[in-house]
């Protein structure tokens, strides 16, 4: 079995963008990964201004012999143009992605190996993303919120993802073979310290429209920092209003648009409705950061000219 699993070849894919330190920390971290000086593991610096070139040669240095560690610079600014150079860049049968906050569990490796082995028809896998918390965690932070902090954890057993969900950026791997015909939709996706995003919904959604499986491991687990400036009501509202802003640049055809409309329409007196029972502050959190996706949906299609501007 063993010889079997060493016969997928893996290509770790960190994409970063100023964040040198937090860096340093996820680099450094994969010398615990088990199996790991087997796999390639390529950084793509997103044309970052700070010294996030001057940490990986350092780290570069310090793991040699270790861990295979590649620099990539990239000038082209979008977090989708950074995975596809590095999918570009890539030997592996299967490309791991992780966030350059995040730090990957001893197994994570032999975890992604051994599910690809075991479930040859799945074209791409994720797991558990714990919180790691700066700051200790807000009252207001309520369940319903946590995936707007990249918080995951669909329980201890290996299954299909329910509808709606698919796996995360901070934590998923895809076979190779999935990027003949697709890349990550490069108009989509955080640009520098915009919060744009629906990449990863857009390139998932293909990938099921093909018949393809995408399965939650457990085993796959890392621990992915969430800091304190992040940590308030006004930066989730702003991550949700970035989320209706994706909603509708994704839904760029006409018959999409008016389906989009449509549906923010029931939402928004859903909402209207809902509001007048909601009692906690995490609650009534929850109701505004909707809101605030239906904002950003609606002032991007009347941008765009897809509905009428009115007062």
């Amino acid at each position: 079995m063993e010889s079997n699993r060493s016969s997928l070849s893996v290509s770790v894919v960190i994409c970063t963008y100023s964040r040198a330190e937090l860096l340093r920390q996820t680099l450094l971290s994969l010398e615990s990964v088990s199996g790991i000086a087997k796999a390639e593991v390529i950084v793509v610096d997103n044309n970052s201004p700070d010294h996030t070139s001057v940490i990986v040669a350092k780290c570069i240095e310090r793991l040699r012999g270790k861990v295979n560690l590649k620099y990539v610079f990239e000038a082209r600014q979008g977090l989708s143009v950074a995975r596809n150079r590095g999918i570009a860049e890539s030997s592996g049968s299967i490309i791991a992605f992780l966030d350059d906050d995040a730090i990957p569990s001893s197994s994570w490796l032999t975890s992604v190996q051994s599910a690809f082995e075991r479930y040859p028809d799945a074209a791409a896998i994720g797991g558990i993303i714990h919180p790691n918390f700066e700051t200790s965690k807000p009252d207001w932070l309520v369940k319903e919120l946590e995936l707007g902090f990249t918080i995951v954890n669909l329980g201890d057993k290996e299954r299909t993802y329910p509808r709606r969900l698919h796996p995360f950026g901070a934590n998923m791997a895809i076979r190779k073979e999935i990027f003949k015909e697709l890349r990550f939709p490069e108009e989509l996706g955080r640009k520098g310290n915009s919060l744009l995003s629906g990449e990863e919904s857009w390139l998932f959604e293909e990938i099921q429209s093909q018949g393809k499986k995408l399965l939650y491991i457990p085993g796959m687990s890392v621990a992915h920092f969430i800091d304190a400036s992040r940590l308030r009501p006004e930066w989730i509202k702003r991550r949700y209003y970035y989320q209706g802003v994706s909603l509708a640049v994704w839904n760029n055809r006409l018959p999409a648009r008016i389906r989009l409309v449509l549906f923010l329409l029931v939402k928004r007196g859903y909402l209207l409705i809902n509001s007048l029972f909601v009692r906690s502050p995490g609650q009534r959190l929850v109701q505004e950061c909707r809101m605030e996706s239906i904002r950003g949906s609606v002032e991007t299609l009347r941008s765009r000219g897809a509905i009428p501007a009115y007062e």
